[in-house]
């Protein structure tokens, strides 16, 4: 039998707001002692009532507005029962059957094969849960997250396959970064994500039995997961059996799915209108100033970049997905950049020293600071003959780690180019001279060993010479 795979997403976003969902306290408890950021809303305490975010509210209507969707003109909280230890008064305040958003768009691309637009169901606001830790002697609760505003989307059932998921998941990053209502940073928790994934015959339309896969936070996890669980239903499948509706976890280290608990039904949470919070009504004039307020989105940025600057697809794809990155391509090429070379820069060195300090290229309150200008004041000087592309890669971290000039840079580690013919004479000489079996091969027509010879010049001036020159003198003495 062959099987067509089914995947919807429901992914958990933490929104930047400067306090938690529903009262004062700060949702930036990161390297805080557990239960630090914490109160009496938080914690549920008797007579305490919750007041309604409106950073939140905002947050959410951009994220509809910029994936197209419906706005209701009216919406309501409700309370989602369980009984699980994550939040002390044994409810979430959560949104049921009047979500803030109704449907939407996300448009994704998987190599050559053409967009696809995978359609939201839809998008709500809750409060985040404790965090819960397993040991030896029993299990400990965080509640410095509790409460933390939460937006949670879910996807229609559109994606086929594990790269679909991940490119839905990238390009919803993306959207949520340029709209600044989340850093969804997945490492840190800020977006999380459940996969619910499910085989069916090709040509059946009806839905398979659904398993759910919880709290995958790295686009790996993802990919991997739904790439075990498709291989694992689709040997139930093969042997006859059915498969059970459950959720399961992902264990990294092993590489597998694991069952956790039979799956629950709406009916088992028990929704029903929070009584503390009223309903709310969405004024078309705040909706439309809410519109106004909308950046230039990733897919609209992605086909400027084609046109305006003459970007190919990929190259204009992976600089328009990330806010930081577009931010210094333009500004780079606008200080008299090449838009190609300023692009391959910042994709490729650029993006690795960020990845290495584990930060933006913001600013100097992180200590790593790269100025538009300077990048496009070390391309110039590799277009100029001053420095070679070897030196440009050893300026780069400097200027990078301490905003200094590259020219600076430049002359304080010697890295100038040498472009005098005279000078590098006596470097090709040697390099013929040590190089025989070489220089043979050139003479007999193998007119690719040049390269080599020019190689032991290089590494004979320290990088220094300018390989054109250095070719040219190589030539002038061989022939």
């Amino acid at each position: 039998m062959v099987y067509e795979t089914v995947i919807g997403l429901e992914c958990h976003v933490q929104l930047a707001t400067q306090s938690k969902m529903f009262c004062g306290c700060s949702p930036d408890y990161a390297g805080s002692p557990p239960n630090s950021h914490v109160c009496p809303i938080c914690l549920g305490m008797p007579g305490v009532l919750p007041v309604i975010n409106r950073q939140a509210v905002e947050y959410t209507l951009l994220t509809g507005l910029a994936l197209r969707s419906e706005i209701p003109e009216s919406t309501k909280f409700d309370r989602k029962n369980y009984p699980y230890p994550d939040l002390v008064k044994g409810y979430q305040i959560s949104q049921y059957d009047m979500p803030l958003v109704k449907g939407g768009i996300v448009e994704i691309t998987v190599g050559d094969a053409a967009p696809r637009q995978i359609r939201l169901e839809r998008v709500h606001l809750e409060e985040d849960t404790g965090k819960l830790t397993h040991t030896a002697d029993g299990s400990l609760v965080d509640y410095n997250r509790c409460g933390v505003a939460l937006m949670e989307m879910v996807s229609q059932p559109d994606l086929r396959t594990p790269g679909e998921a991940r490119a839905y998941l990238m390009k919803l990053r993306a959207i949520l970064r340029t709209l600044g209502v989340s850093d969804a940073d997945m490492d840190k928790g800020q977006l999380r994500c459940d996969v619910n994934v499910s085989l069916r015959p090709v040509g059946q339309e009806t839905l398979g039995t659904k398993v759910e896969v919880k709290n995958l936070n790295s686009f790996r996890a993802v990919l991997h997961s739904l790439e075990y669980e498709i291989q694992r239903q689709t040997e139930i499948l093969d042997r006859g059996e059915r498969i059970s509706q459950e959720t399961r976890g992902w264990n990294e280290e092993r590489g597998t799915t694991v069952s956790q608990r039979s799956k629950e039904e709406a009916h088992d949470y028990r929704y029903f209108p929070e009584p503390d919070l009223p309903p709310l009504f969405i004024e078309r004039s705040w909706l439309a100033a809410l519109q106004a307020r909308l950046p230039e989105l990733p897919d609209a940025r992605r086909t400027r970049y084609m046109t305006q600057f003459g970007l190919g697809a990929y190259d204009a794809e992976a600089l328009s997905t990330d806010a930081v990155s577009a931010g210094l391509f333009e500004a780079t090429v606008a200080a008299g950049a090449d838009a190609k070379k300023a692009a391959n820069w910042i994709q490729n060195d650029v993006a690795r020293l960020r990845s290495e300090a584990d930060s933006s290229v913001a600013g100097p309150e992180n200590g790593h600071v790269l100025d538009a200008r300077h990048l496009a004041e070390l391309i110039r000087l590799v277009d100029d003959g001053v420095i070679g592309i070897s030196a440009a890669r050893q300026v780069l971290p400097r200027v990078f780690s301490t905003g200094a000039a590259p020219r600076a840079v430049v002359e304080e580690l010697g890295l100038a180019q040498v472009s005098d013919s005279s000078a590098l004479q006596a470097a090709a000489q040697a390099a013929i001279e040590s190089n025989p079996a070489a220089v043979a091969d050139y003479r007999s027509g193998k007119t690719s060993a040049i390269n080599f010879l020019k190689g032991q010049v290089m590494k004979e001036t320290r990088g220094k010479a300018n390989p054109a020159v250095a070719e040219a003198a190589l030539r002038k003495l061989l022939d």
